[in-house]
């Protein structure tokens, strides 16, 4: 579903909590993930790329990201994340992102089957430690057959989110071979979840908590706005 297809299923709904003080935060999520997911369609057809993966995340990390008053600053990534993809699954009351899943499970399956997505084989890089970060392949094929999608959704946006840090903490180089598949992948697997994502907190989470907004737009004395 292309940005345009979003902001045009979004609009009846936008328009008639567009006065709601308690709405605010989610118009706000959706019109930034929208504003990163238009960046990604202007740059085809480098969407598979890092850029592409990289503004997908933050994409997606609009719609995730909660605010910790205690702390001051936003909530741990993870931790955010795991909670948002809870309160996605709850709602998805049609099971997009199990159609989704089942729709592209080679692709799922080519994200598993790299053992340089997870930490597991980092903390001991040898063949053999490579076997067993492969083994979550194997033990898919059951998930699949379970019909256990929160856990395969789980497990594929966690590989994700590992090459996501990996680029945005500088463990890699830009256009690097050694991972131009694992990019491609990951970035075209979360450009299948994503919209999905949008469309469920369209369809069915305007009036959900989705927790305190990171960094909401504020208008200073002198009439300048931040964020």
């Amino acid at each position: 579903m292309s940005v345009h297809e979003l902001r045009r299923r979004w609009k009846p709904t936008k328009e008639r909590v567009l006065d709601s003080d308690r709405h605010e935060p989610i118009r706000i999520r959706i019109h930034r993930t929208c504003s990163w997911l238009q960046r990604v369609e202007e740059i085809e057809p480098e969407s598979a790329s890092d850029t592409g993966l990289i503004f997908r995340w933050i994409a997606l990390n609009s719609l995730y990201g909660i605010w910790d008053d205690d702390a001051g600053q936003p909530t741990p990534d993870r931790e955010a994340l795991e909670s948002f993809l809870d309160m996605v699954a709850e709602i998805d009351r049609e099971e997009l992102l199990p159609t989704i899943l089942e729709e592209h499970r080679d692709l799922v399956m080519s994200v598993f089957d790299d053992e340089y997505l997870t930490t597991m084989f980092w903390k001991n890089p040898t063949e053999r430690q490579a076997k067993l970060a492969r083994k979550t392949r194997f033990s898919a094929n059951t998930w699949y057959l379970e019909k256990r999608y929160r856990l395969i959704l789980d497990q594929v946006v966690g590989r994700i989110y590992f090459l996501r840090c990996q680029l945005i903490h500088g463990g890699a180089t830009l256009g690097s071979k050694l991972n131009r598949d694992a990019v491609s992948r990951c970035a075209t697997m979360l450009g299948h979840l994503l919209p999905a994502v949008v469309v469920i907190m369209i369809d069915h989470g305007v009036d959900e908590d989705w927790g305190p907004l990171c960094y909401p737009p504020m208008r200073a004395a002198d009439g300048h706005v931040g964020a």
